[in-house]
């Protein structure tokens, strides 16, 4: 391999050397010989660890339902489920028959009776190393599917159409597209949008079925770069609506869904810092939004005078609303509280309530209702002692249905374990949320895993994991810290961890890593985050790396100033609005200078630290780990410093079930070796 020669970079007077960057050049033959490399020291370095790793593989394959099927969910003539099948890789997704509210029987998981096979993952992938579904839409009648696939990873997905009359795929293809899109009433038309060189969705194009697309109609393109694109069709099928949105501002548009040709209307000019998002209900529009209001409110509107909003939830500080729902007969809004999710229910001519949960911690929302006129509630449950569960809700009764809780074989008892919530306190004061979850008979203190995000508003709510229980088993406690820059506490929590507040969301890990060992909970404690909880990884290496045994980094976005400073990257300018720009503002280059992790690795002693990363990732390059492990293996004490790449795969690694276990349960077995409780 040929020496490389390091680059400078020069911003507001400050010069510096960066002497892994030519790891960006994703396709000189030396980067990828480098990575492969890498795999093979990390290979090497971890051999030891196969036999653990492959008894967490069979565990979480023993205790998962091979077989299974999803709670149907009815939209019109149909109820619609998806299935899996032992030894498939990927899903199955399917339809029956409907009649009546009531989900037919699922069985044992095998097909049901009549059943109709709209898309099989494993057909479709063939012999792939990758795959996935971006879009899967059934047209309003019931006569056609809209599906795009993915066969790389990097999130550009070919579209395509089924008859699903017929059976056949019809002879439409339009490849370069990105998430999602949106059916006309009238099933004639299909909406979808394409990204730009910097991976943003900018385009929204209309497809008439059966045309070429080379006929197909720009109808609109977003010229801020700022801002993305989106489309869809209102529950109601009345209305295709058009979002635009940027970090921090948005833009809606709409348009009678049966006049696919039409012209889409603003509901209100875009204002920077408003943002609102618009749902057609019985009577007109529902506006969520946040103009004078941090935590939202909710008003309505007339569909003639869209920018008139008339208060219906008045806004509260205690309270962020997160979304509303709208049916013929009620109208549903999700809302966050005391750092849990919740369900307000508004009848129409009723007094409006809220559902109650029996758990001290969990997580619940609004899910599979395509339906607008419907006497039943979906919702989705779960904590992190209670496996995902789907409940009909009942609105004349009020009373909640289960329909099926996600199997966990092998004789799982959710009362030989406890959740906790504990409060840590961070530097400033603020009182950061911890939720915990370990097996009852665990001796304290005990070795502790600490997940953290903290980025976007993202909340990383408590929830259940049946890999988790390869450590709970093995007497280790599973914690999340909920900093500051996630939304568990609110808009303003959010708030107080970006922009020249980020520093915020690292202090409060560490002060939540600390509190769990001096109140007895923890012992060893190993921190791991993916993507922008990457981000925190590398920052709290940096800033306290004696309160971790190891740091497992995800996708780990630690090259932040660099890449942030490039407008020609994927999601850089929008990123501005998270970040702030440090291209062009002189202060928030010198602070994000101080926090971003590969700026700031130097000659202390690190833990253990072991970076994961895909070669096609187009939301955080391979390249910012490599970098970043280069350095600390160049530069740092302790260690052992592993980097490992899936050089066929992208944001959310490998895509086949049975792929992805294998590749937790490496993680999984790794982290046990640095806390000493395999």
């Amino acid at each position: 391999m040929a020496k490389k020669v390091p680059t400078e970079r020069t911003h507001h007077g400050d010069t510096v050397t960066d002497e892994y960057a030519w790891l960006t050049a994703k396709d000189d033959p030396d980067t990828v010989a480098y990575l492969e490399a890498e795999n093979s020291y990390t290979k090497q370095s971890t051999a030891h660890l196969g036999e653990v790793s492959e008894s967490i593989f069979q565990e979480i394959k023993k205790r998962t339902l091979e077989t299974d099927l999803s709670v149907p969910t009815r939209k019109g003539a149909w109820w619609y489920y998806g299935r899996t099948e032992e030894g498939k890789q990927y899903g199955i997704q399917c339809r029956v028959a409907a009649t009546g509210e009531t989900p037919p029987d699922m069985g044992d998981g095998s097909p049901l009776a009549g059943e109709e096979v709209l898309l099989d993952g494993n057909e479709l992938a063939g012999d792939s190393a990758f795959f996935a579904v971006g879009t899967s839409a059934v047209s309003p009648d019931g006569s056609k599917l809209a599906f795009s696939t993915d066969f790389k990873g990097d999130e550009r997905f070919t579209l395509r159409f089924k008859d699903l009359l017929t059976g056949e795929t019809l002879a439409d293809e339009i490849p370069g597209i990105s998430y999602g899109g949106a059916w006309s009433s009238d099933c004639s038309t299909f909406f979808y949008t394409t990204v730009d060189e910097a991976w943003r969705p900018y385009r929204l194009f209309r497809h008439v079925i059966g045309t070429s697309a080379e006929d197909d109609v720009l109808v609109y393109e977003e010229t801020d770069e700022r801002f993305w694109v989106g489309i869809g069709l209102t529950r109601s099928e009345r209305y295709l609506v058009l979002g635009l949105a940027s970090k921090i501002t948005s833009e809606v548009r709409f348009l009678d869904a049966s006049d696919p040709a039409g012209e889409f209307t603003v509901v209100r000019p875009r204002t920077t810092g408003v943002e609102y998002s618009v749902e057609h209900s019985a009577d007109g529009f529902l506006i969520l939004h946040n103009d004078g209001a941090r935590n939202f409110e909710i008003a309505t509107a007339s569909v003639d005078d869209p920018a008139t909003w008339t208060p219906l939830i008045e806004h509260r500080e205690d309270t962020r609303l997160l979304d509303v729902d709208a049916f013929a007969t009620h109208n549903v809004v999700h809302f966050r509280r005391d750092g849990l999710t919740g369900i307000h229910v508004l009848p129409a001519g009723g007094d409006a309530y809220e559902i109650s949960f029996p758990e001290p911690i969990y997580t619940v929302d609004v899910s599979g209702n395509p339906e607008f006129s419907t006497s039943r509630l979906r919702l989705g449950y779960t904590s992190m002692v209670t496996p995902p569960s789907i409940y009909d809700y009942d609105l004349a009764d009020k009373k909640l249905i289960l329909l099926k809780q996600k199997p966990v074989l092998g004789g799982y008892d959710p009362a030989d374990y406890e959740q906790h919530r504990e409060w840590a306190i961070a530097e400033d004061g603020a009182r950061i949320p911890i939720s915990i979850v370990a097996r009852k008979s665990v001796d304290r203190p005990a070795p502790t895993v600490l997940y953290g995000y903290g980025s976007y508003e993202i909340s990383i709510d408590p929830s259940f994991s049946l890999a988790r229980l390869s450590l709970l088993d093995r007497g280790v406690a599973f914690a999340i810290a909920h900093v500051r820059g996630g939304g568990e506490m609110g808009r303003q929590w959010y708030e107080d961890g970006k922009f020249g507040k980020k520093k915020n969301t690292f202090s409060d890990f560490v002060a939540c890593a600390r509190h769990l060992k001096s109140s007895g909970w923890s012992s060893e404690i190993v921190a791991r985050g993916g993507s922008a909880g990457g981000l925190l990884m590398g920052a709290v290496a940096n800033l306290a790396p004696e309160e971790f045994a190891g740091v497992v980094a995800d996708v780990p976005f630690v090259d932040a100033l660099n890449t942030i400073l490039d407008p020609s990257l994927p999601l850089t300018v929008i990123e501005w609005d998270e970040w702030g720009d440090p291209l062009h503002n002189p202060e928030i280059y010198a602070y994000m200078k101080s926090y971003s992790p590969y700026e700031n690795v130097d000659g202390r002693v690190y833990p253990p630290i072991l970076a994961l990363t895909s070669l096609n990732d187009t939301r955080v390059f391979y390249h910012e780990p490599a970098k970043w492990i280069a350095r600390l293996r160049a530069t740092a004490k302790g260690g052992p410093f592993l980097l490992k790449t899936e050089m066929g795969a992208g944001h959310g690694g490998r895509s086949g079930r049975y792929d992805a276990w294998r590749e937790e349960a490496f993680t999984l077995s790794w982290i046990l070796d640095k806390l000493g409780a395999q």
